[in-house]
């Protein structure tokens, strides 16, 4: 990956303005605070893990999830996010591989409710390794999640920094702050979790849920590349 340009900034009727290290760095950490608090798929599935399973769970969800992020930024950071922008063929299998899990998870969601395992499998419900490799997986095999940091992570990289290391820290940072967020999550869920377990609350999430690995998974298919 070449070296960024967009340490500096042009002004109307001045010259280009240096952005030096510390301030890209409260930038960056302002817009990934944004980021990380949006409701989407990754604080549904922490959500449903704390909810459902306890906080241990939900933590690992989070965790799995942010090991994702540090993945991508790893491979942003190495120049091979590169690939995936400009290659059609590792866009689509990276795509189909994606979608394909996220409606594995919808179905198995939808079709094993947590309310029936509840009842016939005691506390036991879910090994916590498995949550860890879904939060992972969910991320590793979204290819807009590459994109996404091909995109966003080199603009706050300042004129003059080495780029791979750069980008690394900025990866560091997205997942802290997703872990700290997941964290906050996980405790308040769990704290409700006996009114959440109860069978009409537990299902409607589960079909919340599925719906909405489903419906991800179905626009990720058919995504069209800009």
């Amino acid at each position: 990956m070449r070296k960024c340009r967009t340490g500096s900034v042009d002004r109307a009727g001045g010259g280009a303005v240096t952005i030096t290290v510390q301030q890209s760095l409260v930038a960056f950490t302002a817009m990934a605070a944004l980021l990380t608090v949006t409701p989407g798929l990754d604080t549904a599935l922490v959500l449903r893990a704390a909810t459902m399973e306890g906080r241990r769970s939900a933590l690992l969800a989070g965790a799995g999830i942010c090991l994702g992020c540090l993945a991508w930024g790893v491979v942003v950071a190495i120049g091979l996010g590169a690939l995936i922008t400009a290659s059609e063929f590792a866009y689509a299998v990276l795509k189909i591989v994606g979608a394909a899990y996220l409606l594995y998870l919808g179905f198995k969601v939808i079709l094993q409710p947590t309310a029936t395992r509840l009842e016939t499998a005691g506390p036991q419900l879910v090994g916590g390794g498995t949550w860890l490799h879904r939060g992972f997986f969910t991320n590793l095999l979204n290819p807009k999640v590459g994109l996404f940091y091909t995109a966003f992570l080199p603009q706050f990289v300042p004129q003059g920094v080495g780029v791979t290391g750069f980008i690394l820290l900025l990866a560091l940072i997205h997942a802290s702050l997703g872990l700290l967020w997941f964290l906050l999550l996980a405790q308040l869920a769990a704290s409700a979790g006996q009114f959440l377990r109860g069978r009409a609350v537990s299902t409607w999430l589960d079909r919340t849920l599925g719906g909405l690995l489903l419906f991800l998974g179905v626009r990720l298919l058919m995504t069209v590349r800009d």
